[in-house]
């Protein structure tokens, strides 16, 4: 799937892995921390962003669609197109949790809250 502004080519996750990642006013909001991968569709199931916490202690994830991230080149980032209370309302996951039942749990919520289509359908 392409992005708004239409990218399309493959990166690998260790060049995404630690990328800024931006709101809609171009506030940071946080970090690509991982993706969780999808092994039966051979897709992106989430972009796990790192939100708060010092040093790792305390910091909570949000898994926030793939499809929603868009690279921008001036600010060396992805820009995601939520306003600041749709991520501050969004569910938020330990490391644990990201991955419980397959995942499944923190995708299926993630898409819904930002009612984004799922891939999946």
């Amino acid at each position: 799937m392409t992005t708004v502004t239409g990218h399309t080519k493959a990166i690998p996750a260790s060049r995404v892995i630690g990328t800024n990642v931006y709101n809609t006013s171009g506030e940071t909001i946080g970090t690509i921390e991982d993706v969780m991968l999808d092994k039966l569709s051979n897709g992106i199931m989430f972009a796990v962003i790192g939100f708060g916490g010092f040093l790792g202690i305390g910091e909570r994830y949000h898994a926030i669609p793939w499809s929603t991230l868009d690279f921008d080149k001036g600010r060396g980032g992805y820009v995601v197109p939520f306003s600041k209370e749709q991520l501050k309302a969004a569910p938020s996951y330990s490391v644990n949790e990201l991955t419980e039942d397959d995942g499944r749990l923190a995708r299926d919520a993630s898409y819904e809250h930002y009612r984004v289509e799922p891939y999946w359908h």
